[in-house]
């Protein structure tokens, strides 16, 4: 029987499957692709973006990137007597939304599309409360918080200002709780 001998890595004249499936390695891609060289890129991309979200972050913190409320005028407080409620959009077009001047004389407003299924929301004069005829939805007009019916979240408040009687939406709170 004879016997070959066992040559060097990357050495073809044996037999020996074992050795012959090293063959296709290239000590040079070895050494270019391993573990370290990944690690390296990894890191130093994860340092990159990191360094490129500074100016967004120092921007947040400054305010910077805070849209000022847009201030759009709704009616003059005279117009709208105690018990009355008047419908607006804010803040775009396709928002109804529901100035309620309530039986207390306070001030309040909400966006008027019930949270259940869209359905407008009225203010029930009678019973001081927001009303969604399409389910018997009720809200609470001092807070926008569902009271009975299938309603589970708050309806958005409208921030309101008034400004020599005249009545404005300054922003919008989505609020949950």
């Amino acid at each position: 029987m004879t016997e070959k001998k066992k040559l060097g890595r990357n050495q073809k004249d044996t037999d020996d499957d074992m050795i012959n499936l090293v063959d296709n390695l290239n000590r040079d891609d070895d050494l270019k692709y391993n573990r370290r060289a990944f690690l390296k890129t990894a890191v130093g991309t994860s340092v990159a973006l990191g360094v490129a979200t500074i100016p967004f972050s120092v921007k947040a913190m400054l305010g910077m990137n805070e849209k000022e409320k847009e201030r759009v005028e709704i009616a003059k407080l005279e117009d709208l007597p105690v018990g009355e409620s008047i419908t607006f959009y804010y803040p775009t077009e396709k928002d109804p939304a529901l100035l309620i001047h309530t039986v207390n004389g306070d001030l309040k407003a909400y966006n008027s599309a019930c949270t259940h299924l869209m359905c407008p929301v009225f203010y029930e004069k009678t019973q001081d409360v927001l009303l969604c005829p399409c389910h018997a939805g009720y809200f609470d007009i001092n807070n926008g918080h569902p009271k009975a019916g299938p309603p589970q979240r708050e309806l958005p408040l409208i921030e309101i200002e008034v400004d020599n009687g005249v009545v404005y939406a300054v922003g919008r709170q989505y609020r949950h709780g």
